[in-house]
């Protein structure tokens, strides 16, 4: 009921329990401008996709950086410009590479195993389904792609468009648990302001199940939202990040979205990246002090 919705600080049902920072890690130097962060389930690595002179960063789950790679050039291994980054079940790392509009997918010692080119204007957002396929975004085209490869081999099987006439889509997560996919939009600005975010929310079987942009998100709470990373617990919620009010946000679950609960609301300057690990810690990726932050229930 409503009334039992409001209880509890405007929470809604059992809340995830309070998050506090266990590590930080990277800084300026050590990462530089970061654009996206993933979380190996089996491992606990994490891969983090920066602008510096190599590209993708592999942190140990105590924080140590065991590996870089993918400089700026031409060459097979190369990245130009990594917009986001993902790690399949299987132990590949895949990034998307605005440079030259591609997706790029590496081992974990940084060996190019397979790159895409064709037919993509802007490849941006990703994530891996369970079953090591790719879900992922193209800004310019509007479109929602799932790719299929054999990353071990090499070879790519099928690069398919689930979904089009998508505004300038980028951040995009997969529910590990229903297949549910989430996707950021970044609507143009009507007016000096500049533009705002539309969270979607797709079945597994691509039914559009519920959407929520800044404008209706504002009526729940009283910030001006703009969402740009979106990651699913493991009990199925969707969480996304604010940069406006600096914070982690838990929408819901798809069949109770939208509600509003704060996860994370200091300690935060630009957060543009969010993952969770096997251990259930949240990632957040904070651009503004070009670091990764990982928190642990309390």
């Amino acid at each position: 009921s409503a009334l039992g919705r409001s209880g509890g600080g405007g929470a809604a049902g059992p809340a995830p329990a309070g998050l506090g920072l266990r590590l930080s890690l990277g800084g300026w130097g050590s990462l530089v401008n970061p654009t996206g962060v993933a979380a190996c389930r089996r491992s606990g690595r994490l891969a983090v996709a920066h602008d510096g002179k190599k590209r993708i960063h592999i942190f140990g789950p105590s924080g140590s950086c065991l590996q870089r790679f993918g400089e700026r050039g031409d060459a097979g291994n190369d990245i130009k410009y990594p917009l986001d980054v993902t790690v399949t079940s299987d132990g590949h790392v895949v990034v998307t590479d605005g440079g030259d509009s591609s997706v790029k997918a590496f081992d974990f010692e940084g060996t190019g195993v397979l790159a895409v080119r064709e037919g993509f204007c802007l490849p941006w957002g990703l994530d891996a389904t369970p079953e090591s396929e790719v879900i992922l975004t193209d800004s310019e085209a509007g479109a929602l792609y799932r790719l299929t490869a054999d990353f071990k081999k090499g070879k790519l099987k099928k690069c398919q468009m689930i979904r089009s006439q998508l505004i300038s889509p980028r951040g995009v997560a997969v529910s590990q648990t229903s297949g549910a996919i989430v996707v950021i939009e970044h609507l143009k600005a009507q007016g000096p302001n500049n533009g705002s975010t539309r969270v979607k929310i797709f079945s597994a079987e691509m039914d559009l199940i519920g959407q929520m942009d800044s404008f209706g998100l504002n009526l729940l709470f009283p910030s001006k939202i703009h969402t740009t990373a979106v990651a699913f617990d493991k009990e199925g919620r969707i969480i996304v990040t604010d940069v406006c009010s600096q914070a982690v946000i838990c929408l819901g679950k798809p069949e109770e979205f939208p509600i509003f609960n704060p996860l994370i609301s200091h300690g935060l300057s630009y957060p543009v990246g969010l993952t969770y690990m096997a251990n259930n810690s949240l990632v957040v990726l904070d651009s503004g002090d070009h670091s990764v932050k990982i928190y642990s229930s309390t």
